[in-house]
């Protein structure tokens, strides 16, 4: 099964999903495009999911998933990061139901 637009839930808990695109990528050195890079998705927060794949083809491959939060309270920029990102990591495997696709209930590398 294939998760699309249309299948997106409006909200993840408290958080709305104000934007959801499949995004490309140009080179700015050679200005070659790559396209469909992955999905992208804002919330209404101003936080950013992006979920893309890696790797040469669909079996065996790699779910990247990059998470992207803008912390406004300074007292909140020395803890850990998996700590503050936390929230954010379980609204993405529940936008996108990764148990129920992969069996994974956390993620088997995190950077």
């Amino acid at each position: 099964m294939t998760m699309t637009f249309r299948t997106l839930p409006a909200a993840v808990g408290e958080s709305r999903i104000t934007e959801a695109d499949e995004f490309d990528y140009r080179d700015p050195v050679d200005g070659s495009e790559s396209r469909h890079q992955g999905l992208r998705i804002t919330l209404g927060n101003g936080a950013r999911i992006v979920y893309r794949l890696s790797g040469t083809g669909t079996a065996g491959a790699t779910l990247r998933v990059y998470l992207e939060r803008h912390e406004r309270n300074s007292d909140r920029l020395h803890l850990p990061i998996a700590e503050v990102m936390q929230r954010l990591g379980r609204q993405a495997a529940h936008i996108a139901r990764i148990e129920a696709f992969t069996g994974l209930q956390a993620p088997s590398m995190m950077v």
